[in-house]
């Protein structure tokens, strides 16, 4: 067994063999981080921490009761101990992911036309057509290659052996406005940076191109027939928790960043106001909810979007990425049935499964959770953040009372799961090296043809013990190396 001073040997899964041995493609990164001292690694992350603050790599808290106002703009803890993934197994992965997000996609286009799973009966029609994030307006409505979801967020997780044996699961799909790329990439230059030494060990797979993969994904998906078609991206506004990374891959893409106001409505085309004219605009990246968008159609009181247009999308001169109504098939009571869609569209068995799952609108299931709320995770459908959450074995009692109630007045409204035994990884910690359980959300690009920048956004939970990833809760992240064959 190995296990060198600086790397204990009471180390997870991410970086251990069972029986505490280094795997095989952490041995060289092991033997380096032995070497390095103590203070070495608190001065790289104080360096680190000031970078990522001079560059303004923040996110915005909201409904902190325990922040001040000036500190609802935090910095999202960076560790700096890699997630190392060898390609044999990320090519699997990745495999994996093109199947999911090709059945998603066909998926949202049969709701919103021929519904042929509905009429089949594979998936429920009232979970579809009564969903909150179905879009009646988008029935019938033709979109650019057929696709909604041209960027997709799917998160992933590698449970212990009870639950398979180190096998990846999907925990959850994001496919309305997934965030985290920027961190993604701005963990890589970081450690480019912090340890350039490294990257000459390690046949590590680039992710810089992701900008440009973008970029012509968006472009694919543009109505005209410009050669060069006239990107934007849609922000809500710098009071948006995102919007780092709104203005951050504007200006990686070379595109402009814009608001509600600088976009208008003409004759059926979508101008933005410049200093030179108004200028038509073909592909908008919008980074704003469905119901911002257009106050002609959903919150008449938003000033987030722009008037008219889902008239000029109907009218086929502009496409919205992502698609408006890509929601229904990110709603965590669908979620259950997307293997079921794979079979259904594309003829195959899927390559990555689902997480177990309780829909709480089942009685049958309604009562197992009811029987079992002390063991299980209990999520609200429309949760995200890490909100809206039940982790049984974590809960106090009065903490389990309160959701059974909630549970008990909009079943609908909640799904479960098993509390899954998350792998851990290697992560550098006030008290040194120790683990912490982590999650990985790689990006999914559908244009012409489906494809991804090797690797994503690993997230770590920080606090020891804790199951919850999430930056909102007090999560950080990992740079994520997938090795070269």
């Amino acid at each position: 067994m190995y296990a060198p001073p600086a790397w204990p040997a009471t180390l997870g899964s991410g970086g251990y063999e069972a029986g505490w041995t280094v795997r095989r493609h952490y041995g060289d990164y092991a033997g380096w981080l032995a070497g390095q001292s103590d203070e070495l690694m608190r001065a790289r992350r104080d360096e680190a921490e000031l970078n990522f603050r001079r560059v303004g790599i923040t996110f915005a808290v909201y409904g902190d009761q325990d922040a001040g106002a000036a500190d609802t703009e935090r910095l999202i803890p960076f560790d700096l101990i890699p997630r190392i993934i060898p390609a044999d197994e990320w090519e699997r992965l990745e495999r994996g992911l093109v199947q999911r997000v090709t059945a998603l996609n066909r998926f949202i286009h049969d709701v919103y036309h021929a519904q042929e799973i509905l009429r089949a009966g594979v998936v429920p029609a009232g979970q579809v057509l009564n969903n909150s994030q179905y879009r009646p307006i988008m029935q019938g409505l033709a979109v650019p290659n057929q696709i909604y979801a041209h960027i997709a967020g799917i998160d992933l997780v590698r449970a212990g052996n009870a639950q398979g044996a180190g096998e990846y699961h999907v925990l959850e799909d994001n496919l309305r406005v997934p965030s985290g790329v920027s961190y993604m990439l701005e963990n890589r230059k970081m450690m480019m940076r912090l340890f350039p030494d490294l990257f000459s060990r390690y046949p590590v797979a680039p992710v810089a191109h992701y900008p440009d993969l973008l970029l012509e994904t968006l472009r694919d998906a543009s109505p005209g027939k410009s050669a060069h078609p006239t990107v934007v991206v849609l922000t809500p506004g710098m009071y948006n928790s995102a919007y780092f990374e709104h203005a951050f891959l504007a200006q990686q893409m070379g595109v402009e960043l814009v608001e509600g106001q600088d976009l208008f409505v003409q004759n059926g085309f979508v101008h933005m106001r410049t200093t030179r004219g108004p200028q038509r605009v073909d592909v908008i990246y919008r980074r704003v909810d469905d119901d911002f968008l257009d106050p002609e159609v959903f919150r008449p009181d938003s000033t987030l979007g722009c008037a008219g247009l889902m008239a000029a999308q109907r009218a086929g001169h502009v496409a919205i990425c992502n698609g408006v109504g890509t929601g229904v098939a990110d709603d965590k009571s669908i979620y259950p049935y997307v293997p079921k869609m794979i079979e259904f569209y594309l003829g195959e068995q899927p390559i990555l499964n689902n997480v177990p799952t309780w829909l709480c609108r089942d009685a049958d299931d309604l009562k197992y959770v009811l029987a079992h709320l002390e063991e299980l995770v209990v999520k609200e459908v429309h949760g995200a953040g890490g909100y809206g959450m039940l982790i049984g074995p974590a809960a106090s009692a009065d903490e389990i009372g309160r959701f059974r109630q909630a549970v008990l007045a909009d079943p609908g409204n909640y799904i479960a799961q098993p509390t899954l035994s998350l792998s851990t990884c290697p992560t550098y910690v006030e008290s040194g090296i120790a683990p912490r359980h982590i999650d990985l959300r790689p990006f999914v690009l559908s244009g012409q043809q489906v494809r991804m920048v090797p690797g994503g956004l690993t997230r770590v939970a920080l606090q020891e013990g804790s199951l919850v990833v999430n930056s909102s809760q007090g999560g950080g992240t990992k740079d994520t190396w997938v090795l070269e064959a």
